[in-house]
């Protein structure tokens, strides 16, 4: 079933990624007149799209208007921890529910991204983890790690972003998705939890060496 997005949803999702791909910076801030007049829309839809952002720690209420929060370089860091924590639970899932057909689906994403990586296309590239990773809590099974993992990944694609156009870290993270695929397709749910593992602490650490520089 298709979901019938309303049009605040359709402004909370358009602020939502300028700030978290670094459009908007920690500090700058928003007023609902500047929205309206960039996004074309009435005040109503802009108003219940920042109360969702707030409530996503994105944005505060201030007294001159809506000061961007964004995601830190902390919080990034702590993204990480938690998905290390709570991502190889989906794998193992996945490795125990998977269906030749998912399975399919997975490497078509990382024959594409493979070939993107190559040609240094970085913004399919991030495309493509996004839609990895997207599709693997999917195939979890579980709609609770899914509604867990899914917003967490996509906060940080400012930092999955710098991380793939270093093209030797895009192509070490398909090497990484590919291996997390094959321990899948085994159907050992501790391999399975094992190369995720090895893949997101790879990607925490390949993030400090970038934020070292």
């Amino acid at each position: 079933m298709q979901k019938n997005v309303s049009l605040a949803e359709q402004v909370f999702e358009r602020l939502e990624q300028d700030i978290l791909t670094g459009k908007y910076s920690r500090g700058d801030i928003l007023t609902e007149a500047q929205i309206c007049q960039e996004y074309g829309v009435s005040r109503t839809p802009v108003r219940a799209a920042l109360d969702l952002l707030e409530a996503e720690h994105i944005v505060e209420s201030s007294s001159k208007g809506t000061t961007v929060l964004g995601v830190t370089e902390q919080d990034a860091d702590d993204i990480y921890e938690i998905r290390r924590r709570v991502e190889v639970l989906a794998a193992a899932y996945c490795a125990r529910r998977i269906t030749p057909e998912q399975l399919q689906i997975l490497n078509d994403i990382l024959d594409y991204q493979e070939l993107c990586a190559e040609k240094k296309n970085s913004e399919q590239v991030k495309a493509l983890d996004s839609e990895f990773h997207t599709r693997l809590y999917e195939f979890s099974g579980s709609i609770v790690l899914y509604d867990t993992l899914v917003p967490l990944h996509r906060k940080i694609q400012k930092y999955r972003q710098q991380s793939v156009e270093v093209k030797s870290r895009a192509k070490a993270s398909n090497a990484e998705h590919r291996a997390i695929v094959e321990a899948i397709a085994s159907g050992d749910p501790e391999k399975a939890e094992q190369a995720m593992l090895a893949h997101l602490t790879s990607a925490q650490n390949h993030l400090k060496e970038i934020k070292a520089i």
